[in-house]
């Protein structure tokens, strides 16, 4: 008997025993599976055939049509991945690009046009539809429609285009998606736990598809960017982030998992929104939040093992540094907003070294707001000049000032003081506003992070420009609507001797007869190198050590041309060299500390890093 005939035999048995008995579910998935395995010869080709090689990719499953008669159906995990069901998983469509062989081995002909265009052609073909939209939040809406339909496409397009497109998948057209989200919701990116799901999480974490997780980006949407309480919208944040852990830092798009934690919303706005998607109660807090955050962490660990990644992002204060406290000795956890914020400003600060002159601890610095992105910069400040001088923790941060919303923080004001401020309340007489206080301290350095935009005026910017030759301003605050000033303000201002840099990106500026190209003190320069090295090296505890060696591995990679023009940071167009470098010096300084688990050393870690980092390129089917 041949094996066609066998294989058909075995088909029409399966079809009769779905019929027959719905209990015999686990059975008939299991030889479903088997006949997969086998392959069909005559037929079809196995999803193990389609994804030879393809070292990063599960199964594909098959999507079935709606059951007419609306009786219930099983949704079968399926292992043949052909025609139509080829097309629709984004993980393996590539569109007009399957080759003439391909298409017959796979079933596609008649479901594609005749015409076979490569990788480039097609990437050309979506920036140039990408360029004719007007509206920076129509193209973030197409973006995130590529990267439903077509996965390698959507990253060679912002691997190949990052100085484009960044802003466009992440800050700071991300923050008008979150804004937006309920509206333009398509389908679900990532993974939503709520209050709902209270006793049931683990449960939840394994519904998720890819089963190998290695870095989990969490945010409960209570601080998005400068926008506010923006609830379970706040998923465009662990999405977009998520993106650029594969585009920048290489990390693969299937270990990658974007999750938000609904607990509920301050903002009324959103709570009275139709469209809203997430849980129309007000914020929980206290017992029943903490609770919640406990079960995540724990199932987390659970489900995905010791050396996952998880990545806090946009938490308010009180719970950003309280949850970074809380499971740094027991997870291997990350605060973007309070670490990854701190090493990029760190790092253009010892670069704008070679630029201002002198050394980290000759330097005054003000900075304006005192949440988590000022004083986790300030705290990694002040541990760059402990480590080059060696001077005591207390020294160290006698050079750092910090402005808050009553004023510069001093130490008559402890007693009302959060705790996260109380390093930083030195002795000095009240002063209250910001202009006051650049006169009374006398800064070299500027930093903003205050949220609230235009605080940097004509009148701080001119007294920063009569205190030094050289000013140091970083507005930091994001989006661009909330940044304290803009490049051509502080170019202009200060005449042309601003040495300057922001959270968002500003355009190059001409000022009396020379431009002048403004530097972004991007996490995105950061976060994708800095977990690509602690997952390569199988890192269990993120050490403050990395922070720092990231922040000196960000610097190194300006060059002496780069420096000519007044640039503090690379340019984007290099990143996965900086990310590769970034992630070298981690996992070297992880190894050094025995907090690596992935043995034995590899003897070059920047060509491991490059090795292991994800390629977008298209994979040739059998």
């Amino acid at each position: 008997m041949s094996y066609q005939l066998i294989s058909n035999c075995i088909r029409q048995l399966l079809e009769f025993l779905m019929l027959a008995s719905s209990s015999s579910f686990k059975r008939i998935n299991s030889l479903r599976q088997l006949l997969g395995v086998l392959g069909d010869k005559g037929e079809r080709k196995s999803s193990l055939s389609v994804m030879a090689g393809n070292q990063d990719d599960d199964n594909a499953a098959t999507d079935d049509d709606d059951d007419d008669d609306g009786q219930p159906f099983t949704p079968w995990n399926v292992s043949v991945a052909s025609g139509h069901a080829l097309l629709r998983s984004p993980q393996h469509n590539k569109g007009l690009a399957f080759s003439e062989k391909e298409r017959d081995a796979h079933y596609l002909r008649g479901l594609l046009p005749p015409a076979v265009f490569t990788q480039e052609l097609q990437e050309k073909r979506t920036l140039h539809l990408l360029r004719q939209y007007q509206v920076p939040l129509h193209r973030y809406i197409a973006m995130m429609d590529l990267q439903e339909t077509n996965e390698r496409l959507f990253y060679k397009l912002l691997i190949d285009n990052v100085d484009e497109l960044l802003p466009v998948v992440y800050t700071p057209t991300v923050g008008e998606a979150c804004q937006k989200y309920g509206s333009i919701y398509r389908r679900q990116q990532g993974l939503y736990i709520s209050l709902k799901d209270k006793g049931k999480i683990l449960e939840v974490l394994r519904n998720w598809p890819e089963k190998n997780i290695q870095v989990i980006v969490v945010t409960d949407g209570e601080r998005i960017l400068g926008l506010g309480d923006l609830g379970c919208q706040g998923m465009g944040i662990p999405v977009g982030k998520l993106s650029l852990y594969t585009a920048l830092g290489g990390v693969r798009p299937s270990v990658c998992l974007p999750v938000t934690i609904d607990v509920g919303t301050k903002n009324e706005a959103l709570l009275k929104d139709e469209f809203y998607i997430g849980l129309k109660q007000k914020r929980a807090t206290g017992e029943e939040y903490n609770e919640l955050l406990e079960e995540f962490m724990t199932a987390v660990k659970k489900n995905y093992g010791e050396k996952v990644l998880i990545q806090f992002e946009d938490f308010a204060n009180h719970n950003a540094f309280e949850l970074l406290s809380k499971y740094r000795s027991s997870h291997l956890v990350f605060n973007d907003d309070i670490q990854g914020t701190a090493c990029v400003v760190l790092g253009g600060l010892l670069s704008a070294l070679k630029l201002i002159g002198g050394t980290l601890s000759d330097h005054t610095f003000l900075f304006l707001g005192a949440g988590e992105a000022g004083t986790g910069i300030a705290e990694l400040i002040s541990l760059e000049i402990l480590k080059k001088t060696k001077v005591t923790v207390e020294e160290s941060r006698k050079k750092i000032w910090l402005v808050d919303s009553r004023g510069l923080i001093v130490s008559s004001r402890k007693d009302s003081l959060q705790h996260f401020k109380l390093p930083w309340a030195h002795d000095h007489a009240p002063v209250k506003g910001l202009l006051e206080a650049v006169k009374a301290i006398k800064p070299t350095i500027l930093i903003g992070t205050s949220g609230v935009g235009k605080q940097f005026t004509k009148e701080v910017i001119e007294a920063m420009a009569s205190i030094n030759a050289k000013p140091l301003i970083l507005a930091l605050s994001n989006p661009t609507s909330q940044s304290e000033c803009t490049a051509e303000e502080a170019y202009t201002w200060s005449q042309g001797h601003a040495i300057f840099a922001s959270g968002s990106p500003f355009d190059p500026v001409m000022y009396d007869g020379k431009e002048f190209v403004p530097g972004q003190a991007n996490n995105a320069y950061v976060f994708p190198g800095f977990g690509l090295g602690l997952i390569m090296c199988g890192a269990i505890r993120v050490h403050d050590e990395f922070l720092l060696m990231a922040a000196e591995a960000l610097a190194s990679q300006v060059t002496e041309e780069e420096y000519a023009k007044g640039i503090i940071y690379p340019p984007f167009k290099k990143i996965r060299k900086i990310s590769a470098v970034i992630a070298a010096k981690v996992a070297s300084r992880a190894y050094e500390l025995g907090l690596a688990s992935n043995l034995p050393r590899p003897k070059d870690l920047v060509k491991f890093a490059e090795s292991c980092m994800y390629s977008p390129t298209y994979r040739h089917y059998r």
